[in-house]
């Protein structure tokens, strides 16, 4: 088994099953995970994605077996050089679309896993869900973004405490740091994530990737600096056709439709 995809309307599910969610980031899974989510981003139609796993995984990190092996042979900085070129500019291709990325955590996302859930726009989990760093346990330092995104949503030294005490978070537990935006039962899981990548896709095309955007690189920016990029992009959004019929809606007294 490996990646399941499906559609609901503008929806795009994506199942990383079976070794795919145990296994996500060795050279035998990675590579096809991106392609999915890839092939998703290109593809107009789709508005929306879904990320989810199988059973007790949603994206639970490296293949442990070929680190021994890099090992054995030498080759290790070479495997993880190969395993974040791949993941790294996927993150970056994910956070700076306009596709809406839900991930419903089904169960555990560790290491470059958890790195993949946090670049995603929401996370929407159940209790069976838990986030684990994994690196220090590892002899390794961190990767997959996880760094710079999650103290974007706990706090830097809560983060601090999350890798330098090789935390395992429960899904209440990541859910009130902030690292969680919804937690429900496990049988709401998959309707709630659709239902929030319906509702934040909606928007119109420029809406929604600029204010990703702005979002991404508001902590780089000077005040003033930040300021005069958002004066560009809502220029830009003045050309727009979900602009007209935004405006057009409000004074009509109706829902804005910008299909």
């Amino acid at each position: 088994m490996g990646i399941e995809t499906e559609f609901d309307g503008a929806v795009c599910v994506i199942k990383m099953a079976g070794k795919t969610s145990t296994q996500s980031f060795s050279m035998a899974f990675l590579p096809s995970i991106a392609e999915a989510i890839d092939n998703a981003l290109k593809d107009e139609s789709i508005k929306a994605i879904v990320l989810t796993g199988e059973g007790r995984f949603f994206s639970a990190g490296a293949d442990i077996h070929a680190f021994q092996k890099a090992i054995d042979n030498n080759s290790a900085p070479e495997l993880i050089r190969n395993l974040t070129g791949v993941l790294h500019p996927l993150l970056q291709r994910i956070r700076t679309s306009s596709t809406i990325v839900v991930a419903a955590l089904n169960g555990v996302s560790a290491g470059g896993g958890l790195g993949l859930a946090l670049a995603c726009d929401a996370r929407v989990g159940t209790s069976d869900a838990r986030m684990a760093a994994s690196y220090a346990g590892m002899g390794l330092s961190p990767d997959g973004g996880t760094t710079w995104l999650l103290p974007r949503l706990v706090g830097e030294q809560r983060a601090r405490r999350f890798f330098m005490g090789n935390e395992i978070w429960s899904g209440e537990e990541a859910h009130a740091y902030g690292a969680i935006d919804v937690l429900v039962e496990p049988s709401s899981l998959m309707d709630t994530a659709k239902g929030l990548a319906v509702m934040w896709s909606s928007w119109g095309p420029h809406t929604k990737e600029a204010t990703k955007h702005l979002l991404h690189v508001q902590t780089d920016n000077e005040f003033s600096t930040h300021l005069d990029h958002e004066r560009t992009l809502i220029e830009a959004a003045g050309t727009t056709d979900a602009f007209v019929e935004g405006v057009a809606a409000f004074l009509e007294k109706r829902a804005p439709s910008f299909d």
